[in-house]
């Protein structure tokens, strides 16, 4: 259906949806955004019905239909916004708070998003129901007092229509949560123009509630300032700080606009400060005696690490200042972020190992421990105090840590998640000697084909000084479930998996892709190329993925042939493809004038501070590539100075991608310079 679309908007707010108002609409010809709204005037009379669970669910099915995850006003928005109204303003409704935050979410993205996305209804619709939202600011509860000061403030209404009524109504408020949403509405409704005659009235009592007895109304007027005063926060740094470790700050829970707890208020406030000063989080993690300030500080210290590496010389001791902290959620958290910070941290690696007895739990589903935590930093600081934590991870001991690799966007907030165990081992190969005997053993007695997976993943890892687990790998290149993942592993192992020369000859005579894989083990343990080029066909047919690319470049010179095809692929739509094809023709014929260009473009982004997966494969190769890589190290040059971490993933993966691409850009700038 055409979005822009006109269509009959009923613009009276009716006192309850019935059967004439909701039919006068034609809710089958509009749109939401699951498809036909015709599901919408059971789902409002179900709003105004007597089971305040079913009434609560149909809101929350409304907020799915109508506003889902926002990015258009869908044209079912308008026509259902009068009803909406409607049911909010009835007493006997119970769930009218729900449906006013439908109506400040749908508010808000009508004056964010782009005129394209706009339904052409909603601009009257809501200038026919601002009277309606403005009178709910008299309302007996407070909490639809609230409700309707979050929607006032949400919308794009001048100042000059709704500052009057704030006004009104701050004067005569004396609920103490009502008036914090009243102060964040009229902080906004002040800039928006035209904002009216009431305009200077608003902004003189917002800087005079700056000096306000309670410490929740300073913190709101900051708030509502700072986006006409940006520098305000900075010379407020006290006022902040003392409210959002004050008492009162239990109040923004009730709060329409912000309804946070310790953890919410803090993250909200520290928005308030650009660029990377971290006095703010430094203050926070100051002792506090209440165990959800100092867990809410280490959060935001957390999220100001994970986006920029010049906060961890300041902030590393008072991380670490909670490692013997009453709270096990406090030590875990602070272990979890010296893990995170890994070589960097260090210095805290007697400290941490300290705890590698202490049983203290999170209240997580996966009821983890500081002692596991502890034994993840360890790792990361390549701590050999780690092993017997680890060897007891081989012998299946229940573990907190992830059952399975997790991965989370990179975000303002830090996510504490222990990794799985393959991801940790993997780290560890200077300790693989220690940790032989029991990965050789729980090879032997494994049965899960995914353990056996995960295991073999690490003796890849691992390389040939995990040749001891060769024999024990053979076993598994015997089981249809388990060779493929044995095969790999060898081909990790590399030369030393020779005794395994006969059974992956006779698996890559088989049929389909994972023969490829057989031959490019065989390839490895055997250094004869033979079977993995026979795999590949002729070099001028078919597609080539990337990890096929990838083994082709480890052929070197053998694989000359594909020459022709690989310098086509490196033009392909596939970032990966064209990466790993670049790669494969260097690696073939030394050509560096046409898969330097190639490289060089894929990782052009890195120079100003943007990160995809694919750069990093690309730096390392020109990293090999040597001295002709120069143009590269020229535009990277000044990668090892950006502040902001370099990432594309949430929690640990961050920290970790942040440290492997740098290390890639400091190998590319020592041999791409070299004389």
């Amino acid at each position: 259906m055409d979005r822009t679309a006109p269509h009959a908007v009923d613009r009276a707010a009716p006192d309850a949806p019935d059967r004439a108002a909701l039919e006068a609409v034609d809710w089958a010809g509009l749109e939401h955004n699951y498809g036909s709204a015709v599901d919408v005037p059971d789902l409002l009379r179900r709003c105004a019905g007597p089971d305040p669970d079913d009434a609560g669910d149909a809101a929350s099915d409304l907020l799915n239909l109508l506003f889902h995850q926002g990015g258009w006003i869908c044209p079912a928005g308008p026509a259902a916004l009068p009803f909406l109204l409607g049911l909010a303003a009835r007493p006997d409704v119970p769930s009218r708070r729900g449906l006013l935050e439908l109506m400040a979410m749908l508010a808000h993205e009508a004056g964010r998003v782009a005129d394209r996305f706009l339904d052409p209804g909603w601009p009257p619709a809501w200038e026919a129901a601002l009277p309606g939202v403005l009178a709910l600011l008299d309302d007996p509860d407070p909490v639809i007092r609230r409700a309707a000061a979050d929607v006032v403030g949400s919308c794009t209404s001048p100042g000059e229509l709704t500052l009057p009524a704030l006004l009104r109504r701050w004067r005569a408020e004396d609920d103490p949560v009502t008036r914090l949403d009243l102060v964040l509405a009229l902080g906004r409704a002040a800039l928006r123009e035209p904002a009216g005659a009431h305009a200077d009235q608003a902004r003189r009592l917002l800087r005079d509630l700056l000096d306000a007895p309670e410490a929740q109304l300073r913190l709101a007027a900051v708030h509502a300032l700072a986006p006409a005063d940006p520098g305000l926060p900075v010379r407020r740094l006290d006022l902040l700080l003392h409210a959002v470790r004050d008492p009162g700050v239990a109040l923004w829970r009730h709060s329409s606009t912000v309804q946070a707890g310790v953890q919410g208020v803090h993250h909200w406030t520290a928005g308030l400060f650009t660029g990377a000063s971290c006095d703010f989080t430094r203050g926070l993690l100051a002792d506090h005696p209440d165990d959800e300030q100092r867990i809410g500080a280490l959060a935001q210290a957390g999220a100001q690490l994970a986006r920029r590496r010049s906060p961890a010389p300041v902030l590393l001791s008072a991380v670490a200042a909670r490692l013997d902290d009453p709270s096990p959620e406090v030590r875990y958290r602070a272990v979890e972020l010296l893990a995170c910070l890994g070589p960097a941290a260090t210095a805290h690696a007697e400290e941490v190992a300290a705890l590698l007895r202490d049983t203290g739990t999170r209240s997580t589903r996966g009821r983890e421990t500081v002692a596991e935590a502890a034994v993840w930093a360890l790792a990361r600081m390549n701590d050999p105090r780690c092993v017997p934590g680890l060897t007891g991870l081989l012998a299946g001991q229940r573990s907190g840590f992830e059952s399975a690799s997790a991965y989370f966007p990179a975000e303002d907030r830090h996510i504490v998640v222990l990794p799985a165990p393959d991801e940790v081992l993997a780290l560890v190969a200077d300790h693989a000697e220690e940790l032989l005997p029991a990965l050789r053993e729980r090879l032997d007695t494994a049965t899960d084909p995914r353990l056996l997976r995960r295991l073999c993943r690490v003796v890849a890892a691992w390389g040939p000084v995990a040749e001891a687990a060769v024999p024990h790998l053979l076993g598994l290149l015997a089981d249809d479930r388990t060779w493929t993942a044995a095969a790999t592993a060898l081909a990790g192992v590399g030369r030393a998996g020779s005794p395994a020369r006969e059974p992956l000859a006779a698996r890559s005579a088989g049929d389909g892709a994972d023969a490829d894989l057989a031959a490019w083990a065989y390839w490895k343990v055997t250094g004869e190329p033979g079977p993995f080029l026979e795999r590949l066909g002729p070099p001028a047919t078919g597609h080539l993925p990337h990890p096929a690319l990838r083994r082709l470049a480890g052929l070197g010179p053998h694989a000359a042939p594909w020459a022709d095809r690989l310098r086509a692929l490196t033009a392909d739509r596939d970032p990966w493809v064209r990466v790993e094809a670049a790669h494969a023709l260097w690696a073939a014929t030394g050509d560096t004038a046409h898969t330097v260009p190639v490289l060089t473009s894929a990782v052009r982004g890195l120079a100003e501070g943007a990160y995809l997966p694919v750069m990093l494969p690309a730096v390392r190769h020109l990293a090999r590539i040597g001295p002709a890589a120069r143009p590269a190290a020229d535009l990277l040059r000044g990668v090892p100075d950006r502040d902001e971490r370099l990432r594309g993933s949430g929690g640990w993966r961050g920290f970790v991608q942040d440290e492997e691409i740098r290390d890639a850009v400091d190998a590319l700038l020592t041999e791409g310079c070299a004389e």
